[in-house]
């Protein structure tokens, strides 16, 4: 499994942490700073005061068996822009310095961490080398509490570099009640935030209902929702016009000023700015991509409008199909793509088409976007196929990418010149009038549309790829 495939599902994962925290009602508003956590005593000819004014670390009591406790508190960390990381990471070992002679314990506060705060997962990997045997030999216990899923990525995705005997110090807590038999707990300093999120946390496990959401989805739909509503909705409220506008719209502008971004679909965006787009879009208000001066929005629009679909674009039902594609013959691949997409509805398959054929498009730039139909397939494949129940496997990641790669990369094949006029008859009249991969070829490729069109050939796969 790719590291970009696990990154993207890390990010899914975030994601999906934040709505549920709002969801309880303790998301942080965009304005909102983190509430104060500094120490009073703090002096500001403090070496690191940039970063020891925010309260994120804590020296904090001792543990039963008499060694001190460090804290770190994600909910008090600013926006990534607000922060220097890097001095995050010296400031850390600053303080470790002061205890690695002795055996330490360290308390993990997961609840906070968002898109806007987290490192990267580069600074991640940078941090956890440069702590070197004499910081872990010391630490004996380090505590999580109220992980997620997004750990449970992020644990397989640095699975590689962590040792055995470091992972085993690692304990998950569900609920600050269980740290007490382990630490002092009147001596730990937990954020008020922390302490908020676990009562929700334990009211919605005893059954109780849990706090109203602050912007609750409406039921049933507004008569102008593009966000989490059907296909056949969304044509029904759109005059019979197969593409979603929210669809058309990301890939419009995407094509015209985006198709040589680098990491393209790759790079975050500000979760806050595609919520306040979401917004507009339901409620039928207008949105200019070129207001936000961030061509990484409408990339994350586009995501986000597939992943909120309430059934995948290719369907629940071809989701196990999709599964066995590893254990077909290579040569035999792409034949097994097109059979596939033939059984799904009509309307979905046109949809995928004009997806896809963005897709290639972009990856034919990949030489400046750095984007080819690998890196894509990594950034897609969750976003076009789950499974009814639960989430995908990390297992299943494998085929489920290696089919979009397949679908990107074997674009003509997979979707014939036939098909692919029947999407522009459809309504795709931009692409139409560019004679775009809709039309039976690449922009740019010379070849016209037509029922003689050739069908757009693979490119040969570098020695970097993988055999599809």
């Amino acid at each position: 499994m790719s590291r970009l495939a696990l990154e993207e599902l890390a990010d899914i994962e975030l994601q999906r942490d934040e709505e549920a925290a709002a969801a309880l009602g303790t998301a942080r508003r965009p304005s909102e700073a983190p509430a104060a956590g500094q120490d009073p005593t703090l002096s500001t000819n403090h070496p690191f005061y940039d970063v020891a004014r925010h309260g994120i670390l804590q020296v904090a009591g001792e543990d039963r068996l008499g060694r001190r406790v460090v804290t770190f508190s994600c909910c008090r960390m600013p926006p990534s822009h607000e922060l220097n990381h890097r001095r995050l990471l010296e400031y850390l070992k600053y303080t470790l310095d002061q205890y690695v002679e002795s055996d330490y314990t360290v308390v993990y506060f997961h609840y906070g961490l968002s898109s806007r705060n987290k490192p990267s997962l580069g600074w991640l990997q940078s941090a956890y080398k440069e702590f070197d045997r004499k910081y872990k030999k010391s630490l004996k216990a380090l505590y999580v509490v109220h992980p997620t899923n997004f750990l449970k990525v992020l644990r397989t995705l640095f699975k590689p570099l962590i040792s055995h005997k470091f992972g085993k110090k690692v304990t998950y807590f569900n609920y600050l009640s269980e740290l007490r038999e382990h630490l002092k707990y009147d001596q730990l300093i937990v954020p008020p935030e922390v302490l908020r999120y676990d009562e929700e946390l334990r009211q919605l496990h005893r059954g109780r209902p849990p706090p109203p959401a602050r912007t609750p989805p409406p039921r049933p739909p507004l008569p102008t929702q593009q966000f989490g509503v059907s296909l056949q909705y969304l044509k029904d409220k759109n005059q019979g016009e197969l593409i979603p506008p929210v669809l058309r719209a990301t890939v419009t502008h995407l094509r015209q000023k985006g198709l040589r971004t680098e990491g393209l679909f790759r790079r975050s965006a500000s979760v806050q700015t595609v919520r306040e787009v979401q917004r507009l879009y339901n409620q039928g208000k207008p949105v200019d991509f070129d207001d936000y001066g961030d061509i990484h929005i409408p990339a994350a629009i586009l995501k986000t409008f597939l992943r909120e679909l309430p059934q995948p674009l290719l369907t629940f039902e071809a989701y196990e199909q999709i599964l066995g594609i590893t254990s077909v013959e290579s040569s035999l691949r792409v034949t097994r793509c097109r059979q596939i997409l033939q059984s799904l509805p009509e309307h979905n398959y046109a949809v995928l088409s004009y997806l896809i054929g963005f897709l290639h498009e972009v990856s034919q730039e990949s030489i400046f976007n750095k984007m080819n139909s690998s890196r894509l397939a990594c950034v897609f494949g969750l976003n076009l196929i789950w499974p009814s129940q639960g989430a995908s496997s990390l297992s299943a990641l494998v085929p489920l990418n290696l089919f979009t790669e397949l679908l990107i990369e074997y674009y003509g094949q997979v979707f014939s010149a036939r098909e692919a006029r029947g999407v522009l008859g459809a309504g795709s009249a931009e692409a139409g009038e560019r004679g775009g991969p809709l039309a039976g070829g690449c922009a740019g490729d010379g070849r016209t549309a037509g029922p003689t069109a050739p069908a757009v050939p693979p490119r040969p796969l570098t020695e970097a790829r993988r055999p599809l």
